[in-house]
């Protein structure tokens, strides 16, 4: 072809083609589409026909999730040269001489799921950019990019890479807004200054919600505007998502997308040859706008640059003194008396917080938000409220951290949570939108004043993070090391997981000696030599030394056990003390006694230790 893409966007608008998976899926395909241009490359052809019969003049390869990382699911990581090559030679075998062909690369970090690390994102993209550019395509497009910084990156590799137009799209959850909380009007302009030849948006949102959010974007200075919307919310019917397809739907907005400016108009989700033949028809006898004054601003998102929330009080006592919280599960059933009467003896006793678990061992009890609010009303105790990533998807979170912030509960413990196969209710599903580390930015994303999707809060909330630390493994660097990446999320301080070794305890003081974010160690005093069992052998994350196991066996009668195990607790008290200024005690199956007997204990410690600091103090 001897005009650029570029040249005839001067002149005319062009129509792109729709979705390549939809398509396939109609046809009773449902695996890894990219490995079709090898194994079924009819089909792939046949789409790119159909699209080119309906009036596309541009197409787009099938290849957007040929890169090593996502292949990796299908066990087809070392195929990514191959799927790549043939998605550009069979484009081009469909294509007239008049057909654009787009080398598409999708985005790896999507508005879901954990995210991967942009060092190993740059690696994927490289090589997958150079494949596609081997072949010989006319354009490369960069779409679907929930995050910004992704694009941006890539981009600039792409540009390294190739002389030829670079389409950029990034996607909205919300119109108008990226899910950073950057206006896409800025976001657009800034990969025209970065050195994008097309700038748009792709995906996410049907025609309605994309015209809306392209209101408030004034056209490119020197790039060209493009738009490839889904087809429509989607449905969900038989167990199959389901896309309205009106045409006259789409070829009455596309007078709508060309008096926005848009010079490359395609579809994504659910569009297939019936809407691309009516965009076709829609801007047959218009020309591309040349002028545009932005009328429609979408609205601000305001966002706190304040580099921490406000402490609370329980904040205050883990980062200024000695401290320690009491874990008091809340019960598995309406009667409450028990453990009421138990908060208020560990309140008498001189416990700093109780911590409530959320739903701990995937077991349903009454919410931790519930309880939490009534100890807080009646107790005056601050309440640290454990949350899990297993219970509620990215819907549910959301919603349960502006109950949270509305109800004054500003102390949270975000734990990955167990698995649901080991609870009461095998059948149920574990839900992992998020890990524990995603959770912990999403939080501190609140406390900007920014919601998941990048939509104002109207004002931030005010959360104090703790994580979990686990340091009962092998190799205890490693799981330093992971600390340090929740640090670098945003956690404030961690809770350990039991330990049982005095060893251990002070393993850990010296691997962690460069960590000034406050570390409370666990102490989980054991009920009996069969509970000393059980938790070493079947509960993830615990395990008891050889002589502590010898202890509790060596017991008999309750009482006895009792008194080894609060004497076990106290030897590990002291040597917690000594290295560590947070205690965290875990009540073992509601046997709340046990813990006002250690809370007395360390209040006891805490008084020695204060008059010796004093005494040093004054000595100096």
């Amino acid at each position: 072809m001897g005009h650029s893409i570029l040249d005839v966007l001067k002149e005319r608008i062009l129509i792109g083609d729709g979705a390549m998976g939809t398509l396939l899926y109609s046809y009773g395909i449902d695996r890894c589409f990219e490995e079709l241009n090898v194994s079924q490359s009819e089909a792939v052809r046949h789409v790119h026909e159909a699209y080119i019969n309906a009036g596309a003049d541009v197409i787009q390869t099938n290849s957007y999730g040929a890169n090593r990382i996502k292949l990796a699911r299908y066990g087809l990581e070392h195929e990514v040269a191959r799927f790549n090559r043939a998605s550009v030679q069979l484009a081009k075998q469909a294509a007239k001489p008049e057909t654009f062909v787009l080398g598409t690369i999708g985005g790896i970090r999507g508005f879901q799921k954990q995210s991967v690390e942009l060092d190993t994102i740059r690696a994927s993209f490289r090589e997958q950019a150079d494949a596609l550019l081997s072949e010989g395509i006319d354009a490369l497009l960069l779409e679907t990019y929930y995050d910004f910084d992704e694009l941006r990156d890539v981009l600039q590799i792409a540009r390294t890479m190739t002389d030829l137009p670079i389409i950029t799209h990034v996607s909205m959850q919300e119109p108008g807004v990226l899910q950073n909380g950057m206006p896409v009007a800025k976001a657009l302009e800034g990969l025209e200054a970065q050195g994008a030849d097309v700038v748009g948006t792709n995906c996410r949102l049907g025609p309605f919600h994309m015209i809306e959010a392209l209101r408030g974007i004034p056209l490119p200075k020197k790039a060209f505007l493009s738009a490839y919307p889904n087809s429509s919310l989607p449905d969900y019917r038989d167990g199959k998502l389901h896309y309205e397809n009106e045409p006259e739907y789409f070829k009455k907005y596309a007078v709508d997308f060309r008096n926005e400016g848009v010079r490359l108009l395609g579809g994504c989700c659910g569009t297939t040859p019936v809407q691309i033949k009516a965009f076709k028809a829609g801007i047959s006898a218009l020309e591309p706008l040349k002028t545009k004054v932005v009328t429609v601003h979408p609205e601000v998102v305001h966002v706190s640059e304040a580099a921490e929330p406000p402490e609370s009080a329980l904040y205050q006592k883990s980062v200024h003194g000695r401290s320690v919280f009491v874990e008091f599960d809340t019960p598995r059933h309406l009667n409450t008396d028990h453990f009421f009467r138990g908060v208020q003896a560990l309140e008498a006793a001189g416990a700093d917080a109780i911590t409530m678990a959320d739903n701990s061992l995937a077991s349903p009890r009454i919410s931790n938000a519930a309880i939490g609010k009534l100890v807080k009303d009646r107790f005056h105790m601050p309440p640290l409220v454990h949350l899990t990533c297993r219970d509620r998807n990215l819907i549910g979170l959301q919603s349960h951290l502006l109950g949270l912030d509305v109800l004054g509960l500003h102390d949270l413990l975000v734990i990955t949570g167990d698995p649901t196969k080991i609870g009461d209710f095998p059948g149920a599903t574990s839900v992992y939108d998020v890990s524990s580390m995603e959770l912990i930015k999403l939080i501190k994303q609140f406390n900007r004043g920014i919601s998941y999707s990048g939509k104002s809060l109207k004002k931030p909330t005010h959360f104090r993070v703790a994580a979990a630390f686990n340091p009962n493994v092998r190799n205890l660097d490693r799981a330093v090391q992971r600390l340090k990446r929740k640090i670098e999320c945003g956690a404030d301080y961690f809770i350990s997981q039991p330990v049982f070794d005095k060893e251990r305890i002070i393993a850990i003081s010296e691997a962690t000696r460069d960590i000034s974010a406050p570390i409370y160690i666990g102490i989980m005093p054991l009920t009996s030599a069969r509970n000393a069992e059980f938790l070493h052998n079947e509960v993830p994350g615990i395990r008891l030394p050889d002589d502590v196991r010898a202890k509790m066996a060596a017991t008999s009668g309750k009482e006895e056990a009792r008194q080894v195990s609060l004497d076990i607790c106290r030897e590990l008290i002291d040597t917690a003390m000594a290295h560590f200024r947070g205690i965290y005690l875990i009540t073992p199956m509601s046997h709340y006694s046990m813990s006002v007997d250690l809370v007395k204990y360390i209040k006891k410690k805490e008084r020695e230790y204060t008059a010796l600091e004093n005494s040093e103090n004054m000595l100096l």
